[in-house]
């Protein structure tokens, strides 16, 4: 979910939550735009759910900051994706993070739409099931996922369990993880203080269908490059390593955020703000070319990329441990 700068001003740092950066020496990963012109634009687009059928991507385009996020689908078509669809049951609330399940069944988003007659002005988890050729209607996820406060990312593992974020204690978003027990979600377990504290606020959570990683888009979380970073948190037992920065390659002093894997395991799937605003100048910029910049696809708003993966998590875990 998009949030600017000004949800985070000034943060408190705790040094018990600093994460290790990776080397800023390690190899430059091969990073790609995907589908510049029909995917990625001059609009804001965020998020990134490659069906497992390697040809449909679900997104969001969104009128910035956050007045309005509509839920899209694009096929590939040759080498080419497609120009954008609206979901059929998107366009009209905030649908916001589309993340599918890891056998492409079942699309979670979050939503501010009403639940009865009482609008509460707050994000919850939805999901709709792949129907045939479509998606169906909404169906609110049931149980402690949306007990209170605005859940805005929702991920699933193989076995059901749930990762989700979550502003349910007051202030930021922290990573809640809920079981699905006899037939229904458990109550939510905060993941605890190595992963969740103040001042930073984690706003996606992706966990890998094996529950040995979590991606994870912060603010406020050090050591980081810009206006929000990615890193990772590695499963140990049952409780998670303190997040590792995925380093300047990835990272930059504009923000990186919204983390999905690909069904294959093979890319990671970002968004990015990188472009015109944050290039380094030497000279004032001119009016010729503050227009182009403001019109072009890296005019600083969303565009999505995808990275080779097994690379980018074999330097987060050769990264130095973080000291206590």
């Amino acid at each position: 979910m998009k949030r600017r700068t000004w949800l985070v001003a000034a943060p408190l740092l705790l040094p018990a939550h600093a994460s290790a950066p990776v080397d800023p020496a390690a190899p430059v990963p091969r990073i790609e735009l995907v589908g510049e012109g029909t995917v990625s634009t001059a609009d804001d687009e965020f998020g990134g759910a490659l069906a497992p059928d390697g040809q449909t991507l679900l997104f969001d385009v969104t009128v910035p900051p956050h007045y309005l996020y509509t839920l899209v689908e694009s096929h590939l078509e040759g080498d080419r994706w497609s120009r954008p669809v609206v979901l059929p049951f998107s366009g009209r609330w905030r649908d916001s993070d589309p993340v599918l399940s890891p056998d492409g069944s079942t699309l979670l988003f979050a939503s501010d739409r009403p639940v009865g007659p009482i609008d509460e002005h707050r994000f919850r988890i939805w999901q709709s099931r792949r129907e045939a050729q479509a998606w169906g209607e909404p169906r609110l996820l049931e149980g402690a996922v949306n007990a209170a406060g605005s859940q805005v990312f929702a991920s699933l593992a193989s076995n059901g369990t749930l990762y989700f974020t979550s502003n349910r204690k007051g202030g930021g978003y922290d990573i809640y993880r809920s079981r699905f027990q006899d037939g229904r979600y458990a109550d939510a377990e905060d993941l605890g203080p190595d992963v969740n504290g103040e001042g930073i606020w984690s706003l996606e959570a992706f966990v890998a269908p094996d529950e040995s990683y979590l991606l994870i888009g912060s603010f406020g979380r050090e050591p980081g490059y810009g206006n929000g970073d990615l890193y990772v948190s590695f499963r140990r037992g049952e409780g998670w390593s303190r997040p590792v920065n995925l380093g300047p390659q990835i990272n930059t002093r504009a923000r990186e955020y919204s983390p999905r894997v690909s069904p294959d395991g093979r890319w990671l799937f970002f968004t990015s703000e990188r472009g015109f605003p944050n290039d380094d100048r030497s000279e004032p910029v001119t009016i010729e070319a503050f227009t182009r910049g403001v019109r072009g696809t890296l005019n600083g708003l969303g565009n999505i990329y995808r990275v080779p993966l097994a690379g980018v998590l074999a330097a987060a875990r050769d990264a130095p441990a973080t000291p206590p």
